[in-house]
């Protein structure tokens, strides 16, 4: 044979691999926006079947890369590149796959710029809960290029590295995560993905720095831009955390609707099931406390008023039934009835009567853990912001009136202020996350 006839030859099948591995890439892609977009084509009522089809085509695309020998027949420029979309192929499942491990490893060894396969490595070690690699592997990345998802994959890490740290430690790990995923953000504002991970962020702040009203509207605003974008909108990961941020929102019927939806799109997942379970029965508690005032007798219940000392109050004074919807100029008092129990002790809930016999639940913010009232206590709350709540269906009923307090040194328990020392962020779960 000549050397011309070889030289066609090597160039034929050259592009012949290159024209496969563009196949290949393709179909990848379409298996990627076939998950991604899965309930943008098919009903939610299909939803439990969504994993098994996604798994149907893996598999058959599978069969076409491990056809190709890597080593002998795919040329040593196209190698790295060829393994980055054959470990993204095994890692199109959500659960770890260690051949994708190994195939990406391989091609990050081969091209350490290819940024992708960083970036699809991590994600391999973050399914793995190996947080260290994972970590090491979207930092990788960004030496060569700052890119949107590894840094919001970091703003993750970074939350999940909190839970292990001092207060102040944990504080300045999640305000550097709201400032990775808002850099995310800035590089394609349009990316739901990016969006929904600084929600996340800015829920974490909540907990973590200061349960401010200000921080759960900001998180609340970037679920919203989340939901713009058709692949995260059908994440149930967007819906269970908007739930959270709703709930402590104190938008109850809301946060029902969102922990509802995320069954719908995860039908195997607990978590949101727990959740609203949890805030059924916490809703429950809170409307029966306030039914039955603390299920204390009228004769003690008028005793207890009587003995309220308000003094200290002044010409301010406002009684309970007064109160309307939105922010009341002057102070209520109370005694405390009754108090619910929180599994995360966020808010400190608690209940209060008057000589109006109006019986009102009160949910304060930032009380550290183990302070609070007990029943007896008599508890003045300045200028109270009143809300009204109101529910019915299957699931639960309540109607009850509330007062958030966002800050406990605003109130004063038996006439003495709450101290310094009783004010405390706490810290709460992790929320879920999907890249």
């Amino acid at each position: 044979m000549s050397q011309d006839s070889e030289g066609e030859t090597e160039t034929e099948f050259l592009v012949n691999i290159t024209e496969f591995k563009d196949e290949l890439e393709k179909e990848l892609y379409e298996t990627c926006s076939f998950r991604d977009l899965f309930f943008e084509n098919h009903p939610i009522e299909m939803a439990s079947k969504k994993n098994e089809f996604v798994e149907a085509k893996k598999n058959a695309l599978l069969e076409k890369f491990e056809a190709i020998d890597v080593d002998t027949q795919v040329p040593t420029e196209l190698r790295a590149h060829f393994l980055y979309l054959k470990g993204r192929c095994y890692n199109l499942s959500p659960t770890y796959d260690p051949r994708a491990t190994q195939s990406l490893s391989k091609a990050v060894k081969l091209n350490p710029r290819l940024v992708a396969a960083w970036n699809e490595l991590g994600d391999c070690y973050w399914k793995n809960m190996n947080v260290k690699d994972a970590k090491a592997s979207f930092e990788g990345a960004l030496k060569h290029e700052r890119n949107r998802l590894s840094l919001r994959c970091l703003s993750i890490i970074l939350r999940q590295e909190s839970g292990d740290k001092t207060r102040v430690e944990a504080s300045s790990a999640v305000l550097n995560s709201v400032e990775l995923a808002k850099e995310a953000v800035a590089q394609d504002i349009k990316d739901g993905m990016s969006w929904t991970v600084l929600g996340n962020a800015y829920l974490c702040q909540f907990f973590t720095v200061a349960q401010e009203p200000a921080t759960l509207k900001l998180c609340m605003s970037a679920y919203r831009q989340a939901c713009l974008d058709p692949a995260a909108k059908g994440q149930p990961d967007l819906y269970y955390n908007k739930g959270i941020a709703l709930k402590y929102e104190e938008n109850y019927a809301e946060a029902l609707e969102n922990f509802a939806f995320a069954c719908e799109l995860e039908p195997a997942w607990e978590t949101p099931r727990e959740e609203r379970a949890r805030l059924v029965q916490y809703l429950a508690n809170i409307n029966e406390l306030i039914r039955t005032k603390g299920k204390i007798k009228n004769k003690k219940l008028a005793q207890m008023v009587q003995s309220i000392d308000d003094s200290a109050v002044g010409p301010g004074r406002l009684q309970l039934v007064q109160l309307v919807p939105g922010r009341n100029v002057g102070t209520a008092l109370g005694v405390v009835v009754g108090s619910i129990h929180n599994v995360n002790s966020v808010p400190f809930t608690f209940a209060i009567v008057d000589e109006s016999m109006e019986c009102v639940c009160v949910s304060v913010y930032n009380w550290a853990d183990g302070r609070g009232v007990i029943i007896g206590d008599y508890v003045s709350l300045p200028n109270p912001q009143m809300r009204e709540h109101q529910f019915d269906s299957p699931l639960v009923k309540y109607n009850f009136k509330s007062i958030r307090l966002n800050n406990p040194m605003s109130i004063t328990v038996n006439g003495k202020r709450v101290g310094r020392d009783q004010y405390a962020g706490t810290k709460a779960t992790s929320t879920y996350e999907l890249k």
